[in-house]
This record gives C-alpha cells, structure tokens and sequence, in this order.
C-alpha cells in the first residue's frame, strides 16, 4: 500500500509552505522601497517646477545685479565709517568669500581707501545711497513673497524695507567686526562659528517672517531658514577652495573687471542659495506638515 507523502514544512515548522509568505514580504518590501524613491522623485520634482515657475535663477541674477549696484556702495561707505576696527569693505568680501594670498589682494584693489570714502561723502550722497538700497530690499521681499505664493507686499509695508535694510547693516557691521576681537584658539573658532551659525539662522528666520508681513508662521519658515545656513556654509567652503584660484586667474587676464566678475558670481551663488533654501524649505514643511503655513 502507498504511503502518503509526508506533509512539507516550512522553515517556521508550519504545516504549509512559508512561500507564500515570504513572496508577500519580498513584495511588499519592494513597494515599500519604491514608495520611498517615488515620494523622493516627486519632492525634487515639485522643487524643480517651482524652481522654474519663479525664476529661481533669473531671481539669483536680480540679487546680485542689484546688491552690487544698490547695496555695495552704502555698505562700503559704512564699513569706512565703522565705529570698530575701522575694516574696508573689501575686507568684508575677502572674509566672506575665505581669500588669502593673491586673491584677496586683487579683490582689496577693487575699492578706494577708507580715507578717501569718507573724505568724498557728503550725507546727501548716504541718504541717496540708502533710498537706493530699498529697490534692493524690494527686490529680496518680492522674491520671497513668490516663494511662498503670495501677493505683492503693500504700500504700507514700506517701513519694513527700510527697518530690515538698518537691521542688515547692523548684522554685517557687528559681524564683520567681532571676528577680529576674537583670537585664533581652537576654543573661541568654534564657539565663534556656532555663534555665527545660530545668530544668522535667527537672522534669516526673522527676515522671511518680517518681510513676508507676518503672513507665514514661524514654524513654516524655519526649515528655509535652517537650509539657508547651511547653505551658505557650503558656498563658504566652495568659494574659498574654488574662486581664489579663479579670481587670481581672472586678474591676471582680464584685470580688475575680471576680479569684479568673479564677486559678482559669487553674489549671484548666495541670491540662488537664498531663494532655492526657501523654496525646499517650503515643499519641505508641506511634505511633513500637510499644509503650506500661509495665514490666511
């Protein structure tokens, strides 16, 4: 007589086959996977069209264009006529950008001595350069209210421009000058860069919400603020290791105005640094939040 055949075990000593079980974990792992790669795809593409539905790029050219032209000359007569350590503009760009060497002389022979600034301004010439430096800050503001999807700022909102503008005259003096009133010991660089890490995530956080005239809460605004931090930091890091040797080959071939081209990249690398933080931090807080923040 046949024997029936003995019954076949899984590896989990069930009466039936774990195939199936394992091919339904197998699949679902699977989609699992590919619901992560899919909600990615979907967040950079979302990035990419708002990217081009506001002009990020067209925006980074506007900041630049319009800092050097509006905003470089106030703040070159108030570095000439900073109460602390008496720093020149120039000193200002070769700090932020990391130059040394070669480089920094040839952006330090881009602008006059501090003497002959203040020796030639008048304050009818500051109170022009500050009404000219407000088309900058319209610039920022409007920018930013196309980030967020917003209506042009109204008349009213005029006294934010110019409170911002003081606000970030102050931020680039105080920063400008207190690197020099700390020494170089591993101890204070650190605290000195945590410090200046904190103080402009506070900075930027503020700005959006200012300029925005309160219309985004605050928690809406903090991941663009955070993302703009960092992505200064890894422009700092870019520019010092990549524009010096640009700029100092730009001297030598096309003189001061190759010097002055390669600022104004520089320029254009922090307005699209700027924006594109504000723009991901925005579709950031949506992707986790569900909702834009906008008060309506």
């Amino acid at each position: 007589m046949l024997r029936p055949a003995p019954e076949r075990r899984g590896p989990h000593g069930h009466g039936a086959s774990d195939e199936p079980y394992l091919g339904a974990t197998v699949v679902r792992k699977v989609q699992e996977d590919s619901s992560e790669h899919g909600a990615l795809r979907n967040f950079i593409t979302q990035c990419w069209n708002r990217g081009v539905e506001i002009e990020l790029m067209h925006r980074a050219f506007g900041f630049a264009a319009l800092g050097f032209v509006t905003l470089v000359p106030l703040l070159i007569v108030v570095a000439a006529a900073a109460p602390l350590n008496h720093r020149t503009f120039s000193q200002w760009i070769i700090a932020g950008i990391g130059l040394s060497g070669k480089a920094s002389h040839a952006v330090n022979g881009l602008f006059a001595p501090s003497t002959r600034v203040l020796s030639t301004t008048t304050a009818l010439s500051v109170g022009v350069l500050a009404v000219f430096g407000l088309s900058f800050v319209t610039m920022v503001q409007t920018g930013l209210a196309r980030v967020w999807d917003l209506p042009a700022a109204r008349l009213i909102s005029v006294w934010r421009r110019v409170v911002w503008l003081a606000a970030l005259v102050g931020v680039l003096l105080v920063g400008a000058d207190m690197v020099t009133l700390l020494n170089d010991s591993p101890l204070l660089l650190v605290l000195r860069w945590c410090a200046t890490g904190v103080g402009a995530t506070c900075f930027i956080w503020w700005t959006t919400h200012f300029l925005l005239e309160d219309r985004v809460s605050w928690v809406a605004l903090l991941p663009g603020a955070l993302l703009t931090v960092a992505g200064l930091v890894g422009l700092r890091l870019f520019s010092a290791v990549i524009f010096s040797p640009l700029i100092v080959s730009s001297a030598v071939t096309y003189g001061a105005v190759g010097t002055m081209l390669m600022v104004v990249s520089w320029l254009i690398g922090i307005g699209y640094v700027f924006f594109g933080a504000a723009l991901v931090g925005r579709a950031a807080h949506e992707s986790i939040d569900g909702h834009d923040g906008v008060n309506r």
